[in-house]
């Protein structure tokens, strides 16, 4: 065997051996981020409460459980008439306060449109041409009509989020004419996957494409 060949053996190896533990390490990093960040959850209760009180060490993941309880039992208070009623004077509260309303009031917008079943923010996955013609770029409708700016330039035009890669939670948000904005087949869940993998893993075509190119050789 010749020191070509060991040497790309030897990469090949290694390559193999990246591609099992990469995507395992990583899984692991994000549940170990996740469990500890619930785990913080357990600072809410009194000391004598806490898993160290009962059994002399922490249980890790105890805390993801804890906060599925406070998120089930915080939504069953909210639903009644009360809980509604208390919401409503908890929300006037905050949006007296300057600086704080500003916060408040764009997280609970956006959560609200994340996860509204009825919203359609971040379930239209679309392609426009940025940064320049010719250049493509994948997104996320967030908003179907501007209003003003619709009434100010004439044309409707819709808001697209432009994520960036391999981090899709940082990007922009830019206002296209809708006449310009195309709409994709594949779904938002693929669209992550392919911005995540810088590209590498390109959705497969729509059943119909499939078809379609699949005619002229049968």
């Amino acid at each position: 065997m010749t020191q070509s060949s060991r040497t790309r053996s030897l990469r090949r190896y290694l390559v193999a051996g990246v591609l099992v533990w990469l995507p395992i390490l990583a899984t692991f990093w994000v549940v170990q981020f996740i469990v500890e960040l619930m785990d913080g959850t357990l600072l809410l209760l009194p000391e004598r409460f806490r898993p160290e009180a009962f059994f002399g060490f922490p249980l890790p993941g105890l805390g993801v459980i804890f906060a599925f309880l406070v998120l089930l039992v915080t939504g069953l208070a909210v639903t009644n008439i009360v809980g509604r009623r208390l919401v409503a004077h908890w929300e006037s509260l905050m949006h007296r306060i300057p600086l704080v309303r500003s916060i408040y009031g764009s997280v609970k917008t956006f959560a609200e449109s994340v996860f509204s079943s009825t919203n359609q923010s971040f379930r239209k996955v679309v392609m426009i041409e940025y940064p320049r013609k010719g250049i493509w770029s994948i997104g996320f409708v967030t908003a179907d009509d501007i209003a003003e700016v619709s009434a100010k330039t004439g044309v409707q035009h819709v808001c697209v989020y432009v994520p960036t890669t391999p981090n899709p939670t940082s990007g922009l948000i830019v206002m296209v004419p809708r006449s310009e904005v195309v709409e994709l087949e594949m779904s938002v869940d693929a669209a992550m996957k392919w911005i995540v993998t810088l590209g590498v893993v390109v959705p497969p075509a729509p059943a119909v494409l499939r078809r379609a190119a699949a005619e002229p050789a049968a």
